[in-house]
């Protein structure tokens, strides 16, 4: 039922890119799929809940790849920050999600609009993470403002850009001149003390991401307990890694994904265990938290 609905939503988003929303019916969308339309409504209640699918599993893609960038990498090196914005142009482009998204604009439907509201916040707050991860700690009041003008810096270069000639400068070039006009913004901010807007602004604006559920706390905790009972030897290593990955997801406001996913990742690759049950358990509670994170956003 899963990979079926799956290309319900793929026929969809296909449609969509070539036609257009609001050009294509539910009756195209079954004859395109093969599905019929009691199978439609059984997924989804209408052609909008059906493009908030499209959007939902593009974005939890985008999320995985741009993750997957930071594996085994240093957080703080400003090529793979660019290489992720690179990445998430691209992934614009390749599903006409500007498109899409000025089609939804128009719309005046209230459940679209605000997902995409709810979207630019979301990556406010990722620029916000990752420019902490590479500025420090020492700057993090300011970054949220810059995290906002960079964001307008890069949309509209990339817009005017391609403008100034169709075929444009590459992606990569309008990136990196955005990303070093950023560099001297942070430095700039931080040396004169101004700010606009506090980052704990963030967390009125997306209360659910700091919501930590007290049945969860405590399951984690009894997990990496358990884990840590069934390493084989003594392996600091892997205990601090367990450590490291409770504090994360308990006592940080801004959990980093990447990074525990990583932790989780060097635990599974050595056989450290007498046996592996309570670690597919801490897997399975870690996916579900992130999932919660990105359903409740």
């Amino acid at each position: 039922m899963i990979d079926r609905k799956q290309n319900v939503i793929k026929m969809a988003h296909q449609l969509f890119m070539d036609k257009g929303f609001q050009a294509t019916s539910i009756q195209e969308i079954l004859d395109y799929s093969g599905i019929s339309k009691g199978t439609f409504y059984n997924y989804f209640s209408s052609k909008t809940e059906l493009l908030l699918a499209i959007f939902k599993s593009i974005y939890q893609k985008l999320e995985k790849d741009r993750n997957d960038l930071l594996i085994g990498q240093d957080p703080s090196d400003i090529d793979i920050f660019i290489a992720q914005i690179e990445l998430q142009m691209k992934m614009n482009k390749r599903n006409k999600l500007i498109a899409l998204f000025d089609e939804v604009m128009v719309s005046n439907d209230v459940d679209l609009l605000d997902y995409i509201k709810q979207g630019h916040l979301n990556w406010i707050r990722w620029l916000y993470e990752r420019f902490v991860d590479i500025f420090g700690n020492s700057k993090k009041a300011f970054l949220l403002d810059c995290a906002i003008m960079f964001m307008g810096i890069l949309q509209n270069n990339l817009k005017y850009n391609y403008m100034a000639n169709e075929s444009g400068s590459s992606v990569n070039r309008v990136i990196r001149y955005s990303v070093e006009r950023l560099v001297k913004i942070v430095d700039e901010v931080t040396e004169t003390g101004d700010r606009l807007i506090d980052p704990e602004q963030l967390d009125s604006w997306l209360p659910n991401c700091k919501k930590k559920d007290q049945a969860f706390q405590q399951n984690l905790y009894q997990t990496l307990l358990a884990v840590k009972k069934n390493l084989n030897h003594d392996h600091l290593k892997y205990a601090n890694l367990l450590d490291f990955i409770q504090e994360e997801l308990l006592d940080s406001k801004n959990p980093r994904q990447f990074l525990v996913e990583s932790a989780l990742l060097s635990l599974k690759s050595g056989q450290l265990f007498s046996e592996k049950v309570h670690l597919q358990k801490l897997e399975q509670l870690i996916e579900a938290y992130f999932t919660q994170i990105e359903i409740t956003d």
